[in-house]
Protein backbone atom coordinates (compact mmCIF):
# COMPACT_ATOMS: atom_id res chain seq x y z
CA UNK A 1 0.00 0.00 0.00
CA UNK A 2 3.01 2.29 -0.22
CA UNK A 3 1.89 3.41 -3.68
CA UNK A 4 -1.52 4.38 -2.27
CA UNK A 5 0.13 6.24 0.63
CA UNK A 6 2.38 8.14 -1.77
CA UNK A 7 -0.65 9.00 -3.89
CA UNK A 8 -2.43 10.50 -0.88
CA UNK A 9 0.72 12.37 0.15
CA UNK A 10 1.10 13.90 -3.30
CA UNK A 11 -2.58 14.86 -3.46
CA UNK A 12 -2.55 16.58 -0.08
CA UNK A 13 0.65 18.48 -0.87
CA UNK A 14 -0.83 19.67 -4.18
CA UNK A 15 -3.70 21.13 -2.17
CA UNK A 16 -1.38 22.98 0.17
CA UNK A 17 -1.91 20.57 3.07
CA UNK A 18 1.18 19.70 5.08
CA UNK A 19 1.58 15.94 5.35
CA UNK A 20 4.17 13.48 6.62
CA UNK A 21 4.32 9.74 6.00
CA UNK A 22 5.20 7.55 8.97
CA UNK A 23 6.46 4.05 8.35
CA UNK A 24 7.11 1.28 10.90
CA UNK A 25 10.52 1.73 12.44
CA UNK A 26 13.10 -0.85 11.35
CA UNK A 27 14.90 -1.68 14.58
CA UNK A 28 15.50 -5.40 15.09
CA UNK A 29 14.73 -6.13 11.44
CA UNK A 30 17.72 -4.15 10.23
CA UNK A 31 20.02 -6.95 11.38
CA UNK A 32 18.49 -9.36 8.83
CA UNK A 33 18.66 -9.40 5.05
CA UNK A 34 15.02 -10.50 4.93
CA UNK A 35 12.02 -10.04 7.22
CA UNK A 36 9.83 -12.36 5.14
CA UNK A 37 10.83 -15.62 6.79
CA UNK A 38 12.57 -17.22 9.77
CA UNK A 39 13.80 -15.22 12.76
CA UNK A 40 13.90 -12.04 10.68
CA UNK A 41 10.16 -12.32 10.02
CA UNK A 42 9.29 -12.59 13.71
CA UNK A 43 11.61 -9.76 14.72
CA UNK A 44 10.01 -7.74 11.92
CA UNK A 45 6.69 -8.32 13.69
CA UNK A 46 8.27 -6.98 16.89
CA UNK A 47 9.30 -3.84 15.00
CA UNK A 48 5.82 -3.42 13.48
CA UNK A 49 3.55 -4.33 16.36
CA UNK A 50 5.56 -3.42 19.48
CA UNK A 51 8.22 -0.83 18.63
CA UNK A 52 6.25 1.25 16.12
CA UNK A 53 3.12 1.61 18.32
CA UNK A 54 5.37 3.08 21.01
CA UNK A 55 6.82 5.44 18.41
CA UNK A 56 3.31 6.50 17.38
CA UNK A 57 2.35 7.28 20.95
CA UNK A 58 5.47 9.39 21.45
CA UNK A 59 5.06 11.24 18.13
CA UNK A 60 1.42 12.10 18.76
CA UNK A 61 1.98 13.56 22.26
CA UNK A 62 1.15 17.25 22.37
CA UNK A 63 0.19 17.53 18.71
CA UNK A 64 -2.83 19.76 18.14
CA UNK A 65 -4.94 20.30 15.03
CA UNK A 66 -3.44 17.19 13.47
CA UNK A 67 -5.38 14.51 11.60
CA UNK A 68 -4.09 10.97 11.22
CA UNK A 69 -4.93 8.56 8.43
CA UNK A 70 -4.00 4.87 8.33
CA UNK A 71 -3.62 3.92 4.67
CA UNK A 72 -4.40 0.22 4.97
CA UNK A 73 -6.96 -1.67 7.05
CA UNK A 74 -4.39 -4.36 7.91
CA UNK A 75 -2.71 -1.74 10.11
CA UNK A 76 -5.89 -1.12 12.11
CA UNK A 77 -4.21 -2.08 15.44
CA UNK A 78 -2.42 1.28 15.21
CA UNK A 79 -5.78 2.91 15.93
CA UNK A 80 -5.26 2.01 19.58
CA UNK A 81 -2.15 4.20 19.69
CA UNK A 82 -3.51 7.33 17.99
CA UNK A 83 -6.25 9.82 19.00
CA UNK A 84 -9.37 7.96 17.83
CA UNK A 85 -11.43 11.08 17.15
CA UNK A 86 -8.70 12.46 14.87
CA UNK A 87 -7.86 9.22 13.06
CA UNK A 88 -9.39 7.67 9.95
CA UNK A 89 -8.50 4.58 7.93
CA UNK A 90 -8.89 3.17 4.41
CA UNK A 91 -10.32 -0.33 4.00
CA UNK A 92 -9.16 -1.80 0.68
CA UNK A 93 -10.83 -5.16 1.18
CA UNK A 94 -11.83 -7.66 3.86
CA UNK A 95 -10.80 -10.75 1.92
CA UNK A 96 -8.19 -12.02 4.39
CA UNK A 97 -10.52 -11.29 7.31
CA UNK A 98 -13.41 -13.17 5.71
CA UNK A 99 -11.10 -16.02 4.78
CA UNK A 100 -9.96 -16.31 8.38
CA UNK A 101 -13.60 -16.50 9.47
CA UNK A 102 -14.26 -19.41 7.14
CA UNK A 103 -15.84 -17.66 4.13
CA UNK A 104 -14.70 -19.88 1.26
CA UNK A 105 -15.80 -17.34 -1.38
CA UNK A 106 -12.99 -15.02 -0.25
CA UNK A 107 -10.44 -17.52 -1.57
CA UNK A 108 -8.06 -16.43 1.21
CA UNK A 109 -7.52 -19.40 3.53
CA UNK A 110 -5.74 -18.61 6.80
CA UNK A 111 -3.34 -20.49 9.05
CA UNK A 112 -4.06 -20.80 12.76
CA UNK A 113 -1.88 -17.76 13.52
CA UNK A 114 -3.41 -15.96 10.53
CA UNK A 115 -6.87 -16.41 12.00
CA UNK A 116 -5.71 -14.78 15.24
CA UNK A 117 -4.11 -11.91 13.32
CA UNK A 118 -7.17 -11.24 11.15
CA UNK A 119 -9.48 -11.34 14.17
CA UNK A 120 -7.25 -8.77 15.86
CA UNK A 121 -7.30 -6.59 12.74
CA UNK A 122 -11.12 -6.74 12.51
CA UNK A 123 -11.66 -6.02 16.20
CA UNK A 124 -9.57 -2.88 15.92
CA UNK A 125 -10.94 -1.84 12.53
CA UNK A 126 -14.60 -1.75 13.60
CA UNK A 127 -13.72 0.54 16.51
CA UNK A 128 -12.91 3.31 14.04
CA UNK A 129 -15.47 6.07 13.65
CA UNK A 130 -14.17 6.95 10.18
CA UNK A 131 -13.54 4.29 7.55
CA UNK A 132 -13.27 4.90 3.79
CA UNK A 133 -13.98 1.67 1.89
CA UNK A 134 -12.83 1.55 -1.73
CA UNK A 135 -16.11 0.07 -3.02
CA UNK A 136 -19.71 -0.31 -1.91
CA UNK A 137 -19.12 -4.06 -2.01
CA UNK A 138 -16.25 -3.85 0.49
CA UNK A 139 -18.32 -1.51 2.66
CA UNK A 140 -21.17 -4.04 2.73
CA UNK A 141 -18.86 -6.91 3.59
CA UNK A 142 -17.25 -4.91 6.39
CA UNK A 143 -20.68 -4.05 7.79
CA UNK A 144 -21.70 -7.72 7.67
CA UNK A 145 -18.56 -8.68 9.59
CA UNK A 146 -19.57 -6.12 12.20
CA UNK A 147 -22.90 -7.92 12.73
CA UNK A 148 -24.70 -5.55 10.36
CA UNK A 149 -23.69 -2.45 12.28
CA UNK A 150 -22.22 0.60 10.57
CA UNK A 151 -21.24 4.13 11.55
CA UNK A 152 -22.17 7.46 9.93
CA UNK A 153 -18.46 7.99 9.30
CA UNK A 154 -18.09 4.73 7.38
CA UNK A 155 -18.26 5.84 3.76
CA UNK A 156 -17.19 4.78 0.26
CA UNK A 157 -14.43 6.54 -1.65
CA UNK A 158 -13.62 4.81 -4.91
CA UNK A 159 -9.97 4.56 -5.84
CA UNK A 160 -8.52 6.96 -8.37
CA UNK A 161 -5.93 6.11 -11.00
CA UNK A 162 -2.45 6.04 -9.51
CA UNK A 163 -0.76 5.71 -12.89
CA UNK A 164 -1.55 6.86 -16.40
CA UNK A 165 -3.41 4.43 -18.65
CA UNK A 166 -4.42 5.86 -22.03
CA UNK A 167 -5.59 4.97 -25.51
CA UNK A 168 -2.46 4.84 -27.65
CA UNK A 169 -2.18 5.24 -31.43
CA UNK A 170 -1.69 1.90 -33.16
CA UNK A 171 1.83 2.72 -34.31
CA UNK A 172 2.79 3.70 -30.73
CA UNK A 173 1.66 0.56 -28.94
CA UNK A 174 3.02 -1.69 -31.70
CA UNK A 175 6.37 0.08 -31.51
CA UNK A 176 6.57 -0.42 -27.73
CA UNK A 177 5.63 -4.09 -28.05
CA UNK A 178 8.30 -4.70 -30.73
CA UNK A 179 10.95 -2.77 -28.77
CA UNK A 180 10.33 -5.06 -25.78
CA UNK A 181 10.53 -8.27 -27.78
CA UNK A 182 6.81 -9.02 -27.85
CA UNK A 183 6.38 -9.00 -31.64
CA UNK A 184 4.89 -12.53 -31.56
CA UNK A 185 1.73 -10.95 -30.12
CA UNK A 186 1.31 -8.90 -33.29
CA UNK A 187 0.95 -12.03 -35.44
CA UNK A 188 -2.66 -12.67 -34.42
CA UNK A 189 -5.29 -11.46 -31.90
CA UNK A 190 -4.56 -12.00 -28.23
CA UNK A 191 -6.31 -11.75 -24.88
CA UNK A 192 -4.48 -10.52 -21.83
CA UNK A 193 -4.55 -10.97 -18.06
CA UNK A 194 -2.64 -8.89 -15.52
CA UNK A 195 -2.01 -10.34 -12.09
CA UNK A 196 -0.70 -13.22 -10.02
CA UNK A 197 -1.31 -16.94 -9.59
CA UNK A 198 -3.42 -16.53 -6.47
CA UNK A 199 -6.39 -18.90 -6.64
CA UNK A 200 -8.85 -16.02 -6.42
CA UNK A 201 -7.44 -14.50 -9.63
CA UNK A 202 -8.81 -17.53 -11.57
CA UNK A 203 -6.12 -17.40 -14.25
CA UNK A 204 -7.05 -20.88 -15.46
CA UNK A 205 -10.23 -19.40 -16.94
CA UNK A 206 -8.25 -17.89 -19.82
CA UNK A 207 -7.05 -21.36 -20.80
CA UNK A 208 -10.38 -23.08 -20.28
CA UNK A 209 -12.37 -20.49 -22.23
CA UNK A 210 -10.02 -20.70 -25.21
CA UNK A 211 -10.17 -24.49 -25.10
CA UNK A 212 -13.96 -24.30 -25.25
CA UNK A 213 -13.79 -22.22 -28.44
CA UNK A 214 -11.63 -24.79 -30.27
CA UNK A 215 -11.12 -23.51 -33.85
CA UNK A 216 -13.58 -20.62 -33.45
CA UNK A 217 -10.80 -18.41 -32.03
CA UNK A 218 -7.15 -18.86 -32.90
CA UNK A 219 -5.36 -16.21 -30.88
CA UNK A 220 -2.72 -16.00 -28.17
CA UNK A 221 -3.20 -15.93 -24.40
CA UNK A 222 -0.94 -13.36 -22.74
CA UNK A 223 -0.20 -13.63 -19.02
CA UNK A 224 1.55 -10.60 -17.53
CA UNK A 225 2.69 -9.96 -13.98
CA UNK A 226 3.75 -13.18 -12.26
CA UNK A 227 5.01 -16.10 -14.33
CA UNK A 228 2.70 -19.10 -14.57
CA UNK A 229 2.91 -21.61 -11.74
CA UNK A 230 3.25 -25.38 -12.21
CA UNK A 231 -0.51 -25.95 -12.05
CA UNK A 232 -1.20 -23.44 -14.80
CA UNK A 233 1.61 -24.76 -16.98
CA UNK A 234 0.25 -28.29 -16.60
CA UNK A 235 -3.25 -27.16 -17.56
CA UNK A 236 -1.92 -25.40 -20.66
CA UNK A 237 -0.15 -28.62 -21.70
CA UNK A 238 -3.22 -30.75 -20.98
CA UNK A 239 -5.36 -28.49 -23.18
CA UNK A 240 -2.70 -28.36 -25.94
CA UNK A 241 -2.39 -24.61 -25.54
CA UNK A 242 1.27 -24.31 -24.56
CA UNK A 243 2.26 -22.90 -27.95
CA UNK A 244 -0.46 -20.27 -27.71
CA UNK A 245 0.63 -18.89 -24.34
CA UNK A 246 2.87 -15.83 -24.06
CA UNK A 247 4.29 -14.93 -20.65
CA UNK A 248 5.62 -11.47 -19.86
CA UNK A 249 7.03 -11.16 -16.37
CA UNK A 250 6.35 -7.85 -14.64
CA UNK A 251 6.50 -5.52 -17.66
CA UNK A 252 7.26 -1.88 -16.88
CA UNK A 253 4.37 0.55 -17.04
CA UNK A 254 4.90 1.73 -20.61
CA UNK A 255 5.13 -1.82 -21.92
CA UNK A 256 2.07 -2.92 -19.93
CA UNK A 257 0.06 0.02 -21.27
CA UNK A 258 1.03 -0.99 -24.82
CA UNK A 259 0.19 -4.66 -24.23
CA UNK A 260 -3.28 -3.80 -22.98
CA UNK A 261 -3.85 -1.40 -25.89
CA UNK A 262 -2.98 -4.11 -28.39
CA UNK A 263 -5.20 -6.82 -26.95
CA UNK A 264 -8.47 -7.91 -28.52
CA UNK A 265 -9.89 -8.21 -25.01
CA UNK A 266 -8.75 -7.83 -21.43
CA UNK A 267 -9.93 -10.77 -19.33
CA UNK A 268 -10.40 -10.44 -15.56
CA UNK A 269 -12.23 -13.53 -14.25
CA UNK A 270 -11.47 -13.01 -10.56
CA UNK A 271 -13.49 -14.77 -7.87
CA UNK A 272 -12.77 -12.22 -5.17
CA UNK A 273 -11.59 -8.58 -5.09
CA UNK A 274 -11.93 -5.50 -2.95
CA UNK A 275 -11.95 -3.08 -5.89
CA UNK A 276 -10.46 -4.52 -9.08
CA UNK A 277 -7.96 -1.97 -10.42
CA UNK A 278 -7.23 -3.82 -13.70
CA UNK A 279 -10.82 -3.38 -14.89
CA UNK A 280 -10.64 0.41 -15.06
CA UNK A 281 -7.02 0.41 -16.21
CA UNK A 282 -7.96 -1.67 -19.25
CA UNK A 283 -11.06 0.45 -19.88
CA UNK A 284 -8.87 3.57 -19.91
CA UNK A 285 -6.78 1.92 -22.65
CA UNK A 286 -9.86 1.61 -24.85
CA UNK A 287 -9.92 -2.20 -24.85
CA UNK A 288 -13.03 -4.38 -24.42
CA UNK A 289 -13.08 -5.76 -20.88
CA UNK A 290 -14.48 -9.20 -20.07
CA UNK A 291 -14.76 -9.53 -16.30
CA UNK A 292 -16.28 -11.70 -13.61
CA UNK A 293 -19.94 -11.00 -12.90
CA UNK A 294 -19.25 -11.16 -9.16
CA UNK A 295 -19.08 -7.90 -7.24
CA UNK A 296 -17.27 -5.54 -7.09
CA UNK A 297 -16.36 -5.93 -10.78
CA UNK A 298 -19.78 -4.80 -12.12
CA UNK A 299 -19.80 -1.92 -9.62
CA UNK A 300 -16.39 -0.74 -10.80
CA UNK A 301 -16.72 -1.47 -14.52
CA UNK A 302 -20.30 -0.25 -14.91
CA UNK A 303 -21.80 -0.50 -18.39
CA UNK A 304 -18.36 -0.34 -20.01
CA UNK A 305 -17.57 -4.05 -19.75
CA UNK A 306 -18.99 -7.49 -20.45
CA UNK A 307 -19.50 -9.82 -17.48
CA UNK A 308 -19.53 -13.61 -17.24
CA UNK A 309 -19.76 -16.32 -14.62
CA UNK A 310 -16.20 -17.02 -13.34
CA UNK A 311 -17.21 -20.64 -12.71
CA UNK A 312 -18.42 -21.16 -16.28
CA UNK A 313 -15.85 -21.39 -19.09
CA UNK A 314 -18.64 -21.59 -21.68
CA UNK A 315 -20.01 -18.23 -20.55
CA UNK A 316 -16.59 -16.58 -20.80
CA UNK A 317 -15.95 -18.25 -24.16
CA UNK A 318 -19.25 -16.96 -25.55
CA UNK A 319 -18.46 -13.42 -24.42
CA UNK A 320 -14.99 -13.57 -25.98
CA UNK A 321 -16.45 -14.81 -29.25
CA UNK A 322 -18.93 -11.93 -29.16
CA UNK A 323 -16.09 -9.42 -28.74
CA UNK A 324 -14.03 -11.10 -31.47
CA UNK A 325 -16.91 -10.76 -33.94
CA UNK A 326 -17.96 -7.22 -32.99
CA UNK A 327 -18.64 -4.80 -35.79
CA UNK A 328 -16.70 -1.55 -35.56
CA UNK A 329 -19.86 0.20 -34.38
CA UNK A 330 -20.37 -2.33 -31.57
CA UNK A 331 -16.74 -2.13 -30.49
CA UNK A 332 -16.75 1.67 -30.42
CA UNK A 333 -20.02 1.71 -28.47
CA UNK A 334 -18.56 -0.49 -25.69
CA UNK A 335 -15.29 1.43 -25.54
CA UNK A 336 -17.13 4.75 -25.40
CA UNK A 337 -19.08 3.53 -22.36
CA UNK A 338 -15.85 2.26 -20.82
CA UNK A 339 -14.01 5.55 -21.24
CA UNK A 340 -17.00 7.42 -19.83
CA UNK A 341 -17.01 5.09 -16.82
CA UNK A 342 -13.35 5.78 -16.04
CA UNK A 343 -13.98 9.50 -15.63
CA UNK A 344 -15.32 8.93 -12.11
CA UNK A 345 -11.99 7.41 -11.07
CA UNK A 346 -10.04 10.60 -11.64
CA UNK A 347 -7.40 10.98 -8.91
CA UNK A 348 -8.46 14.57 -8.20
CA UNK A 349 -12.01 13.43 -7.47
CA UNK A 350 -10.68 10.85 -5.03
CA UNK A 351 -8.41 13.38 -3.32
CA UNK A 352 -11.17 15.97 -2.92
CA UNK A 353 -13.27 13.31 -1.20
CA UNK A 354 -10.40 12.35 1.10
CA UNK A 355 -9.78 15.96 2.09
CA UNK A 356 -13.45 16.36 2.98
CA UNK A 357 -13.57 12.95 4.70
CA UNK A 358 -10.54 13.52 6.91
CA UNK A 359 -11.30 17.13 7.81
CA UNK A 360 -15.01 16.69 8.59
Amino acid sequence: MQLFAKMLESGFLQRGIDVKLWYPTLFFGRFFTSTLSGVGKWLGYVDKWIIFPLVLRLRSIGRKNVKYHICDHSNSPYLAHLPLKDTSITCHDVLAIRGAFGHADAYCPASSTGKILQSWILNNLVKSKKIASVSHFTHRQLTELNKGLSQPGWIVIHNGFNAGFNVLPENEYKSRIIDNGGQKLLEKPYIIHVGSNLQRKNRKMLLNMVAQLEDKWDGYICFTGHVMNAELLALAAQLNLTDRVVEIKKPDHQYLEALINGAQAFVFPSYSEGFGWPVIEAQACGVPVLASNLQPMPEVGGEGALYADPYDANDFAAKLLAVATYTEVERVALITKALKNTEQYNADIMMDRYVNFINN
